[in-house]
């Protein structure tokens, strides 16, 4: 049995909150460089340019890429073989989150109460999700997530009967209806399976793929490029002005079913699409 003390646990959190909100992807970057080549709206390159130049200025300044910097969303994937000690586990965590919002000069976005609308002061609680995996690591990914994007999830039953088609229609709908909202380009986390809690967990995971990593499943590959290719044809573009670039991938997670449901998830990265990830 490896032990971990969750003071590591904290210190990682609290970095890659920061860095994540500072720093651009590399697989981000070079999606807009690719979009930049691909787009023929003069107003979508001129977006994207500016987007890759913003990239910079906050990299040059250590200063977050966008105001929203997100509630945060982590997810673990503990071994088994793992016994952390110096304390517990979700506090360390948490504790990660406020040192790493108020180190980094990061807004916070969190309320106490979704009715209320008082502000917890520190950007926690976490959203953590913890997967139980074989080995004695311990893989935290952290994926803050804005409102504009989050605002345009979308989740429905389908019957089995709907199909693949079914699930491209619904998918391809929601990005239509969501607009300029998530701020394009954008990325489009899928979920598929499951059942009404695990599909929206799914499409949520699915945005911490890398941009370019294609499902290993060809099936879901091809559907993943197919509603890529239907979104890009919707005219959205960069920030909503119009062109070929609404979207810069998608990505699908799949589970198994129950026999007679079929529910589909979506929910959608803007064009910042932070995700970083360490293991330790």
């Amino acid at each position: 049995m490896r032990e971990i003390d969750v003071s590591e646990v904290k210190e990682t959190v609290k970095k890659l909150c920061i860095d994540s909100n500072l720093y651009l992807g590399d697989d981000v970057l070079k999606a807009f460089k690719e979009g930049l080549e691909k787009e023929e709206s003069p107003a979508g390159k001129d977006v994207l340019e500016q987007l890759i130049e913003n990239a910079q200025i906050a990299k040059d300044n250590d200063v977050p890429m966008c105001q929203d910097t997100g509630y945060t969303v982590i997810f673990l994937e503990v071994g088994q073989d793992v016994k952390f000690t110096g304390g517990e586990l979700k506090e360390a965590i948490n504790q990660g989150v406020r040192e790493g919002y108020e180190e980094g000069y990061l807004r916070k976005s969190v309320v106490k109460d979704p009715i209320d609308r008082v502000n917890t002061g520190d950007n926690t609680p976490a959203i953590i999700h913890t997967d139980i995996v074989s080995g004695d690591k311990v893989k935290i990914t952290i994926a803050p997530k804005g409102g504009g994007s989050e605002n345009m999830s979308a989740l429905k039953m389908l019957k089995p009967s709907d199909g693949r088609e079914g699930v491209i229609d619904f998918v391809v709908d929601t990005v239509n209806k969501a607009g300029p909202n998530p701020c394009p380009p954008i990325v489009v986390g899928v979920g598929v399976g499951g059942t009404f809690e695990k599909v929206a967990y799914l499409a949520k995971k699915a945005l911490t793929r890398p941009i370019g990593d294609s499902h290993p499943d060809k099936e879901y590959s091809e559907m993943e490029k197919e509603i890529l290719e239907r979104v890009n044809k919707l005219g959205i573009g960069p920030q909503g002005f119009g062109g070929r670039v609404t979207a810069l991938d998608v990505n699908i997670e799949k589970h198994p079913a129950h026999i007679a449901s079929m529910p589909v998830a979506v929910n959608i990265n803007c064009h910042a699409a932070r995700h970083l990830e360490k293991t330790i």
